[in-house]
């Protein structure tokens, strides 16, 4: 058993460890431009929330591209058959672009709307506009991003899109920081640096997958049918995963009624949260990817030692991540903005999202194995159920005592992480998503 183990986690950390790198890569998009943002003024840091909060709801309810594609390309691995593997991969980046178009187009048309909804003040949003007009235009490659990051998961690569997001972080920041202070186009310029370097990673992962296929000879071309099917497949995962960015949308809304303030070291702290929980991620992506392979494979018994002992790599991740997020609280806020009430906002939010840390990585590695095994449907009716149940305590968090912040954490941590995770284990106990073969 022990043998057994070693060679599991050596599977385990094969897929985790790029996964791990590529995913904190991911959110220093964001976070870089937090950065370099948040040194242009409060307001334009603020703006940025908003336009970040938007942005990530936009492409976050997409993210079905690369998880359903990393578990059906998985299955169809497990049951030995490649090139209709690349196949179905080629459908969902063809899918991909066709939501990024309509997505692009549609927040362009609802750019007012989208940004007054949060009730922000007028400087506050005016910052936000603009830098969401530009940043549209990178969603059709980040969707492309997606779906070829999904494939290469489902093909048990999770190092060539580390390449990438390391390529593809390293040039926004540099364009940022030339567009941004070089050239003085403020906000703006961040968008832009940031639309380009995404557009770069989308074209070096697509000529990765396109060789492949070809190799393989598996078709390249658009066929609606199989668009169709990747994009049924992956409406279940869209509902849970837009209740997941309901949640993180609501508690944007109640920090922005606290004030400008208070939405900055929102903003602060929900990146942050985000940068770790990509981290966390690393280990529900090699449980994806191992998941599907297993059960296409028709190994239900290694499924299920594969869950355990990812659940275990979950657990001690959430805490080494929460010691330091706890330990580095304290200096975090300075790195993005000069303004000392936002400090005082930031650290005790913070100190609450590192306690929730453990419990983050249990909820992650289930909610991959469940991704993995194609249970969409329940975790859609499950993220239905938490939400309903996160809502009221969201909005009624400012009625606890002690700063604006802390009482939302409390309610995002204490009752939609929990949440999350009672759904969750409920379902791995039982039998009911240990679904074998190709199809899922």
């Amino acid at each position: 058993m022990r043998a057994e183990n070693r060679a599991l986690d050596a599977e385990i950390r094969r897929l985790a460890v790029p996964a791990f790198l590529a995913l904190i890569a991911e959110p220093l998009y964001l976070l870089a431009d937090a950065a370099i943002i948040g040194h242009l003024g409060t307001a334009e840091l603020a703006g940025l929330g908003i336009a970040g909060a938007i942005l990530q709801t936009v492409v976050g309810l997409c993210v079905f591209l690369a998880y359903g594609t990393t578990a059906a390309v998985a299955r169809l691995l497990g049951a030995g058959d490649l090139r209709a593997a690349l196949s179905q991969g080629m459908d969902g980046i063809w899918l991909a672009v066709v939501i990024g178009v309509v997505a692009t187009l549609g927040g362009l048309a609802a750019l007012d709307p989208l940004v007054t909804g949060f009730g922000a003040d007028a400087a506050t949003a005016a910052h936000a506009r603009t830098y969401l007009a530009w940043a549209l235009w990178g969603v059709v490659p980040l969707l492309v991003v997606l779906a070829g990051t999904g494939i290469l998961r489902g093909l048990q690569d999770t190092r060539t899109p580390l390449y990438v997001a390391i390529g593809g972080n390293g040039l926004n920041v540099v364009l940022s920081l030339v567009l941004v202070h070089g050239a003085g186009l403020g906000i703006a310029g961040a968008a832009i640096g940031t639309v380009v370097a995404q557009s770069l990673a989308a074209l070096g992962l697509l000529v990765v997958v396109v060789a492949a296929a070809r190799r393989e000879g598996a078709r390249l071309a658009p066929a609606p049918r199989g668009i169709l099917r990747a994009g049924r497949a992956g409406v279940p995962l869209l509902v849970r995963t837009l209740t997941l960015r309901a949640s993180l949308v609501l508690t944007t809304l109640v920090a922005t009624s606290a004030g400008t303030t208070s939405l900055a070291a929102h903003q602060l702290a929900m990146t942050l949260w985000g940068f770790l929980a990509f981290a966390l991620d690393a280990v529900a992506i090699a449980a994806q990817a191992l998941t599907g392979r297993s059960l296409g494979a028709g190994d239900v018994d290694r499924t299920r030692r594969i869950t355990a002992r990812m659940v275990r790599w979950g657990w001690v991740s959430g805490i080494v991540t929460g010691v330091g997020l706890a330990a580095l609280s304290p200096v975090l806020g300075p790195l993005f903005t000069g303004d000392s009430a936002v400090h005082a906002a930031l650290v005790p939010a913070l100190l609450v999202a590192a306690a929730g840390q453990p419990l983050a990585g249990v909820v992650f590695v289930l909610d991959g194995v469940l991704i993995g095994a194609g249970d969409g449907a329940y975790l859609a009716w499950g993220g239905v159920i938490v939400l309903a149940v996160f809502a009221p305590f969201a909005w009624w968090s400012d009625l606890l005592p002690g700063p604006d912040l802390v009482g939302l954490w409390l309610a995002f941590v204490g009752v939609f992480m929990t949440g999350r995770a009672v759904v969750l284990v409920h379902r791995a106990r039982g039998d009911r998503w240990l679904r074998v073969g190709a199809a899922r």
